[in-house]
């Protein structure tokens, strides 16, 4: 099962996304959620996720920095 990190500013967009298919089914697992760049970068370090879905606009680090740090 692929794993999943969900990164956006917006509660409600998060939750959307959670609910916008049925993963499991996939062969995805969604393991966590940031609400900053920030965030996401501790979630990406200790989680190790396969996949990241992230915003652009976000607080402390936006979605672009996040991957150049990544990369």
């Amino acid at each position: 099962m692929l794993k999943i990190l969900i990164a956006d500013d917006e509660a409600l967009v998060r939750a959307g996304i959670r609910v916008l298919l049925d993963w499991e089914t996939y062969g995805f697992e969604i393991i966590g959620e940031a609400a900053d760049g920030e965030e996401a970068w501790q979630a990406l370090l200790s989680l190790d996720p396969d996949i990241l879905l992230t915003d652009i606009r976000m607080p402390k680090m936006d979605g672009i920095e996040l991957l150049k740090k990544m990369k």
